[in-house]
Formats: structure tokens, C-alpha cells, sequence
């Protein structure tokens, strides 16, 4: 009669093992659901990751190169051989130098038209230093790369203290350095380096079966990407660029940025000037030189730099004045007139700028939204 009260209780309040074994736990059926369990989903995930990092601008820009690799080869074979793949590369270096460091400035808020004359300066200084000192290719060197600092600095103060818009002070010595080179070689090549080595291996050296033209510029490439993407200067680049008025109240000083930015162009063109030297034996005031802040710029806008500012890359860059070299040099083996080049620049950088008014959603000037 004393019956135990809590074992009719426990017989009622034990979970059915059985039930409990076939009940599915629905939290862990969602998140099997929403878990990618097939090998297709995950490498699509990894797939669309990494054409994430890459961008479609590169991507874009890589296949418009095989296209254009691939038109020219199919209608010349030579165009594809190495010795023509060894010229295209030579000659995309010097442009390659002055677009990779259009793209700071660019992405500084700015614009830079004068580098192709700071190239002719800096490529007749070389020069006549080498001649006037009894062929010393360092000092040579060093006062070019002097030369195209003050230059450089001489664009930034114009700017900063003068207060004048980027686009007019640099129009204004583009003219203005032109002038200074042929002034200084009497509008004639100056100087003959083609018998000194430092020169000679700058031209026509290689390491390790790659060009030292090349080298040169995979340094200054490696140099610049690091700067912007690895530094709180890069950070600070980008952050002038996207918006100066909220990068002042950061407390950025963006007048000493400005200055270095524009000084940064001058040295590096001042090695594109030194390049072109060693490449053609002489000092140029204007060939070889003229022509190349278009080339700059369009590579820069081709390889998605917002030409407002704030947005850009090395990467990009790099593969449009490939392209822009790989055309330049098809149209020539096929037998084309040169002059059509820069219609071909001309029409890209156009197109480079209407695209990125399309994807800003900017309304054409003038008409109604």
C-alpha cells in the first residue's frame, strides 16, 4: 500500500528513447540545408571569391590582350615571336613607368599632362652630364633624376601656393619643360652613351633571360602597389582622392601630399628619361618623349582609375599599357599608318571615360535626368 509516489512519475515524464532517437533536430536540418555539401557549390563559392579579388576591369582588360595577342599573331606569325614580344616589352617599360605613377597622382584627385617633357628633360640632362664630365653614367644619372624631382616639386608648388588647378598647371609646363629641353640641346639629340656599360646594360642587359628594362619596371610596380596598399600614405593617397574636404578634418595635410605626389612623378619620370637615353644612345629634347602623357592617361582611366579620384590601381594599369603596347605594336608589323595610333588612344581613352560616367550614373551635360 505504501506506494512509492515518484516512480509513476518518472514512468510518466520519461522521454520515449525510441521517439527521441527518430525525432530530427531541426536547427541541425537548417543548417545542413544552408551548409554547400556538394564539391560544385564550394568551388563555385572559391570561383566567384577570386574573380571577386581579380575584378571585372582586369579581367576585362586580359581578355581584350589575348584578343588582340591572339588577332595579330593569326595575322602575322612574327608578331608572336620573342624577338618582337622582346620589343613590345621594351617599349611598354617607359610608357609603363609614367602610367603607373599617373595612377597615384590620379588617385590623389589630380592629373599630371607633363610627364612625357619631364622624360625629354630628364633624357637630355643624362646625357649632357655623361658627355660633360668624360662619360660618368652615375653622375649622368643622378642629375637627371635631380632634374625630374625639381621639376616634379616645381608642378606641386604651382598647384599648391599658386592655387591653380592641376589640369592647367601641368598644361602649362608641359609647354614649359619642352621648351627647357630643346633649350638646353638646342633642339638637337645630345651626347653619345652607346659605348658605356652602365648605359648599354640598361638598354641591352638581361638577368636571368629577362630584360633589365623590365626589371625596372616590375621594381617601380612592386614599389608603388606596396605604397598604396600596404602603407598609411597609400591610405591616406585614397582618402584625398574619395574626398579632400573629409580627409583635411582627418587631419591630413594635403598640401605636403600633393607636393610629394608631384615629386614622386618627376623621379619616375626621370628614369623613363634615363631609359629612353640608354635605349637610343642620345639625349632627346622631344622624340621619343612626346606623346606620352596621353599614353599615361589612358592607360591609367583603361585599367579603372576614376579620373575624379579616389579609386585605382597598379594592377589594372599595368595590364592596359600592355594592351595599349601590344595595339600600338600589331598596327605596326601589319603595316598601318602610325598616325592612326593615336586615333586608336584617342578612341580608347574616350571610351575608358564614358564608361565610368555610366557606372557613376552621371546624367549627359545638358540634359534632363
Amino acid at each position: 500500500m505504501n506506494a512509492n509516489p515518484a516512480g509513476p512519475a518518472k514512468t510518466a515524464d520519461a522521454p520515449n528513447t525510441a521517439d527521441a532517437a527518430n525525432t530530427p533536430n531541426t536547427a541541425d536540418a537548417a543548417d545542413a540545408a544552408n551548409t554547400p555539401n556538394t564539391a560544385t557549390e564550394r568551388t563555385g563559392q572559391r570561383l566567384g571569391s577570386l574573380l571577386g579579388s581579380v575584378g571585372g576591369q582586369n579581367l576585362s582588360l586580359t581578355g581584350a590582350l589575348v584578343l588582340v595577342l591572339a588577332l595579330f599573331g593569326w595575322l602575322n606569325p612574327a608578331y608572336l615571336t620573342w624577338a618582337n614580344i622582346k620589343v613590345i616589352g621594351d617599349a611598354v617599360t617607359i610608357s609603363g613607368l609614367l602610367a603607373l605613377v599617373q595612377t597615384v597622382v590620379i588617385i590623389c584627385g589630380a592629373l599630371d599632362i607633363s610627364v612625357g617633357s619631364q622624360v625629354g628633360v630628364a633624357s637630355v640632362v643624362s646625357a649632357m652630364v655623361f658627355t660633360s664630365t668624360g662619360g660618368n653614367a652615375l653622375l649622368g644619372i643622378a642629375a637627371a633624376l635631380a632634374a625630374g624631382l625639381l621639376a616634379g616639386l616645381l608642378n606641386g608648388a604651382v598647384i599648391v601656393f599658386g592655387r591653380v588647378n592641376p589640369v592647367i598647371a601641368t598644361l602649362a609646363t608641359l609647354a614649359a619643360y619642352k621648351g627647357v629641353a630643346q633649350l638646353l640641346s638646342k633642339g638637337a639629340a645630345q651626347g653619345y652613351v652607346s659605348n658605356d656599360d652602365v648605359f648599354v646594360f640598361l638598354a641591352n642587359g638581361a638577368i636571368a633571360g629577362i630584360p633589365v628594362l623590365l626589371w625596372v619596371l616590375a621594381a617601380v610596380t612592386l614599389a608603388v602597389h606596396l605604397l598604396l596598399k600596404s602603407t598609411d600614405i597609400g591610405r591616406n593617397i585614397y582618402a584625398i582622392g574619395g574626398n579632400d574636404t573629409a580627409a583635411r578634418l582627418a587631419g591630413i595635410h594635403i598640401n605636403k601630399y600633393l607636393m610629394a605626389v608631384y615629386g614622386l612623378a618627376g623621379v619616375v619620370a626621370a628614369v623613363a628619361g634615363v631609359l629612353l637615353t640608354a635605349r637610343t644612345g642620345f639625349g632627346h629634347p622631344v622624340s621619343g618623349s612626346e606623346g606620352l602623357e596621353l599614353k599615361a592617361i589612358t592607360a591609367a582611366a583603361l585599367g579603372g582609375c576614376l579620373l575624379a579620384g579616389g579609386k585605382g590601381g597598379v594592377g589594372g594599369t599595368l595590364l592596359a599599357i600592355t594592351l595599349l603596347g601590344a595595339l600600338d605594336n600589331g598596327l605596326t608589323v601589319q603595316g598601318v599608318n602610325p598616325f592612326w595610333q593615336n586615333v586608336a588612344q584617342g578612341a580608347l581613352l574616350v571610351v575608358a571615360v564614358v564608361i565610368q560616367k555610366r557606372r557613376a550614373g552621371e546624367r549627359a551635360v545638358g540634359l534632363p535626368t
